[in-house]
């Protein structure tokens, strides 16, 4: 492989020692072994630095840092996408999880046709890594306004072509701010959809993601009004096109499954 072929995958961290070694086993689990694992601590208050060391002392393709204070989600992706050196920018949350052969596919699915922005299927899992019986899938092909009306990617699911896109950094909110780089690298190139589930989301109690609908509803407005400069009319117009392109996806992209293998 050339160094063109690497993969760098950026993954921020907050208290999550309870999931953290998952994910990184599920990377480490890659068949695809060209990659870089850049995980970025927002000053943990447990004991996420010390079982993140002892795993990653006998692989020198995972670097660990820990910010001197707490910097948010949004600047601790920043801070790994600057220091990435891979052409392809993966993304995977440290409660998240992969399937083995999740970059083999999607490197090749972008490769055979030329893509240079991609995400795929995933499950649900609850906290203890139970199945959810839900599959999420999306669009084939979401352009720019598709992007603007909906968050079609998971963030576990997405990869780009940083030599493309070039680098990205995003304004510093609290949430929503994966789907932020989303709204700037499909202004670069369209985003496919590799029709096959590749990892599992876990859906957790104590995330960021809100809870009630409003509270989604809200969390939408920065995403818009400092992520995408928009002026406050015209972010709050978008949030009711986001609304309206959430509960199509729900309706028609978010499905439920009888049997799905759980971790």
């Amino acid at each position: 492989m050339t160094e063109q072929d690497l993969v760098s995958i950026v993954m921020p961290t907050f208290d999550c020692e309870a999931y953290i070694v998952e994910a990184i086993k599920s990377v480490k689990a890659q068949t695809y072994m060209n990659w870089e694992l850049l995980i970025v601590d927002d000053c943990s208050s447990d004991a996420t630095e010390s079982v993140v060391c002892k795993m990653i002392a006998d692989d020198a393709r995972i670097k660990y840092m820990r910010n001197p204070k707490r910097l948010g989600a949004a600047e601790s992706r920043n801070k790994a996408l600057s220091m990435a050196k891979g052409r392809w920018i993966a993304f995977l949350d440290s409660d998240d999880l992969w399937f083995p052969d999740k970059l083999n596919s999607q490197i090749k699915f972008m490769t055979d046709h030329g893509y240079h922005f991609s995400y795929h299927k995933y499950y649900v899992i609850d906290e203890e890594g139970n199945s959810l019986n839900t599959i999420v899938g999306g669009m084939e092909k979401v352009g720019v306004f598709g992007m603007y009306s909906c968050c079609w990617p998971g963030c576990l699911t997405v990869i780009y072509d940083r030599e493309f896109v070039g680098l990205v950094q995003v304004a510093s909110i609290e949430r929503n701010n994966d789907s932020a780089i989303w709204l700037d690298v499909v202004r670069k190139c369209p985003c496919y959809l590799l029709n096959m589930p590749l990892a599992y989301y876990r859906h957790r109690k104590g995330s960021l993601t809100p809870s009630s609908a409003w509270k989604k509803v809200l969390a939408h407005y920065p995403l818009f009004r400092v992520g995408a400069k928009m002026n406050p009319v015209m972010a709050w117009i978008m949030v009711g096109v986001n609304i309206l392109g959430s509960i199509y996806k729900k309706v028609f992209y978010v499905k439920t499954v009888r049997e799905l293998a759980t971790t």
